[in-house]
């Protein structure tokens, strides 16, 4: 299993970064990335580093982290370079080419995986140094220009940001803006000549990103005007859950380079309390629409995103763990997962990208929160199903939550270096290996 992984990620290897999938998705993706870096900390710590150093060398002068960096040869994709047109920007980088908007960010949770596995400490060290200042300006964009006075919660300005593309949860803010008809045309989409277009956003959806992207590009990818005008304004559950995580890591990160890392810890202390106080809604973590103050409530898997980072405590810890109990499915013949979407939905569809379907990192993300919250026996349960998933279905984008069967990109690399780092974790019990997601003892 893990040999046919790294095949996985060897054949999605560009020479300094790693496409998500050879055909879907040929450049470099932010969380993809992030998610692939810690698969190989296990196994290869200079293509780890290598991985995540190739993906910063796209970041903007006032530290956004774009969600694509482009890369040379990569490979035809919708919308490409010339949609995103950053060039309209100061602070875009001229070269490598890149999107202008921005993804979960994890990766500071990945720089401190791949510095606590490396088996070269020295090389380690000098790699956690040259990321610091890198991720403290990626950290610094989204308390800065994705905030607003009165929230300590980052925002999202497009369904992309979220790394859900089609979640049901963007369905009512998405039919306020209405498009030209056509803005993304279907004979332009790469994604419907390589995927089964029945899995994939529809063309009203694609319409409405592309909007947002016009929008964006309008604006000169200035976060004022944006901030201004944009009718896509979520605070999101999932973005702000992994990033108290990732300044949690952060700190970390500071103190074991013995530098100042104050600034880090009250980053996480008020997006903690503002997850808290502003993002639980009649007994479950919601996201909340900036722009009407609606609560966004569909059954999405995100509601359990906050294990990851440790932010619930007490009776509420438990109930959203009971909650999440309640939201598993049985794989046919595996065990239990957490599908993308509730099966009680009304927009479920167990094939149909980001509205059911089971995902690899979906799963990893709780697997992580049940190490957090000591449930050891139902994560290694998950553990074991989405290794077997692997094993039946191959490294598929995503999986039928009740058959198993694979759906999306095929070789899919965050799928195999999930799976790396799942065969890097104990079957049971706890264990010596902290898990992501847990304070350094």
């Amino acid at each position: 299993m893990a040999e046919h992984a790294r095949q996985i990620l060897e054949g999605n290897w560009l020479g300094h970064a790693t496409r998500p999938s050879s055909l879907l998705y040929p450049h470099q993706w932010s969380w993809d990335s992030a998610f692939t870096a810690i698969g190989y900390a296990h196994q290869d710590q200079d293509r780890a580093e290598t991985e995540l150093r190739s993906l910063f060398s796209g970041q903007w002068k006032n530290g956004l982290l774009p969600h694509i960096v482009f890369v040379d040869g990569g490979g035809p994709y919708f919308p490409g370079p010339e949609v995103w047109a950053t060039e309209h920007s100061p602070n875009a980088p001229r070269r490598p080419l890149t999107s202008g908007i921005v993804q979960p960010p994890v990766h500071a949770t990945a720089v401190w995986q791949v510095y606590r596995l490396a088996r070269d400490r020295p090389r380690a060290r000098r790699f956690l140094h040259d990321m610091l200042p890198k991720l403290d300006a990626w950290h610094a964009y989204l308390h800065r220009e994705r905030t607003r006075i009165g929230s300590a919660l980052v925002e999202i300005w497009h369904p992309w940001e979220s790394g859900m593309d089609n979640s049901p949860l963007w369905d009512p803010v998405l039919a306020r803006i209405q498009p030209r008809d056509g803005t993304a045309p279907e004979h332009l989409r790469t994604d419907l000549r390589v995927a089964n277009p029945a899995e994939r956003p529809t063309a009203a959806e694609y319409d409405r990103y592309l909007h947002l992207v016009a929008l964006f590009r309008a604006h000169a990818y200035d976060d004022e005007r944006i901030r201004a005008a944009t009718p896509f304004a979520v605070r999101d559950v999932l973005f702000n859950s992994a990033l108290v995580q990732a300044d949690h890591d952060l700190t970390a990160i500071a103190r074991e380079l013995g530098k100042p890392s104050t600034k880090y810890e009250d980053w996480a202390r008020a997006t903690t309390q503002a997850v808290e106080d502003e993002l639980w809604q009649d007994g479950s973590y919601a996201d909340v629409d900036v722009v009407t103050g609606e609560v966004l409530d569909a059954s999405t898997w995100s509601r359990f995103s906050p294990l990851f980072a440790g932010i619930p405590a007490g009776d509420r810890a438990e109930h959203v763990l009971d909650q999440l109990t309640d939201a598993m499915v049985e794989v046919e013949g595996l065990g239990p997962a957490v599908p993308s979407l509730s099966r009680k939905d009304p927009s479920f569809d167990p094939a149909l990208y980001w509205r059911g379907p089971v995902w690899m990192n979906v799963n990893w993300f709780i697997y992580h929160g049940l190490r957090r919250y000591g449930r050891h026996d139902a994560a290694a349960s998950l553990r074991t199903t989405m290794i077997e998933l692997a094993r039946k279905a191959g490294f598929s984008e995503h999986y039928h939550p009740s058959t198993g069967h694979g759906h999306g990109g095929a070789e899919f690399s965050w799928s195999a270096a999930l799976v790396l780092d799942l065969l890097g974790q104990p079957a049971g019990g706890s264990s010596v290996v902290t898990p992501i997601g847990a304070p350094e003892t």
